[in-house]
């Protein structure tokens, strides 16, 4: 009786298993998707125009020279992302500045910025390959902007305030591409921005 039990019970996990397993079968395969496509690929204009966009959201307050009128400063549109203007007077600096704690300085065109670090001045960012960026390489550029070195290089001057790379460096490198496609698209400006003023410097000047 008892195997008889035992030999009903085997034929049925049996039959269970075998009508699972056809009905597996069965069923439709589903096709797997990928968690997370690749992304599309950008075209060149693509690139150019989410550039723009990115760049008109911060880089023409310090990089594009101003002219003041009634209404306030208004940006110079023929010198656009060309930086401080060469040669351009500076009025006369409180020496206070340069110690930690005290009011930092901003030049007349919004170019030009006076710390504890010495004396800034916005870089020509335009496509113009003697005096802006248009010799860099996109290589060059990303890595300027994750180093806060010029040109990316151990060994280049720091980028200074109040340059916010450490923000811009956490951009993807497809933002950080775009910028650089729409900066290298730009009406070149002839502009050789002078190297920064050190706090010493500073302190000597009249």
């Amino acid at each position: 009786m008892k195997k008889m039990a035992f030999f009903s019970g085997s034929l049925m996990l049996t039959m269970t298993c075998l009508t699972l397993a056809q009905y597996g079968c069965n069923q439709p395969t589903q096709e797997k998707t990928p968690d997370d496509p690749a992304p599309k690929k950008m075209s060149h204009a693509e690139l150019i125009d989410k550039g723009k966009y990115l760049v008109s959201a911060f880089c023409h307050d310090c990089h594009s020279p101003k002219k003041f009128t009634p209404a306030g400063p208004v940006l110079d549109s023929s010198k656009l992302l060309s930086g401080h203007p060469s040669g351009g007077p500076l009025p006369p600096i409180d020496k206070k500045t340069l110690q930690p704690g005290n009011w930092m300085l901003i030049g007349p065109d919004l170019t030009s910025f006076a710390g504890p670090w010495g004396i800034s001045y916005t870089a020509n960012i335009t496509s113009d390959s003697a005096t802006g960026i248009g010799a860099w390489s996109v290589a060059e550029f990303i890595a300027a902007m994750r180093t806060g070195k010029h040109l990316g290089q151990a060994g280049g001057r720091p980028i200074l305030p109040p340059m916010p790379w450490q923000g811009i460096g956490q951009y993807t490198d497809d933002d950080l591409r775009a910028i650089y496609t729409y900066l290298q698209s730009t009406l070149p400006v002839s502009n050789k921005v002078q190297a920064p003023t050190t706090p010493d410097e500073v302190a000597k000047m009249p």
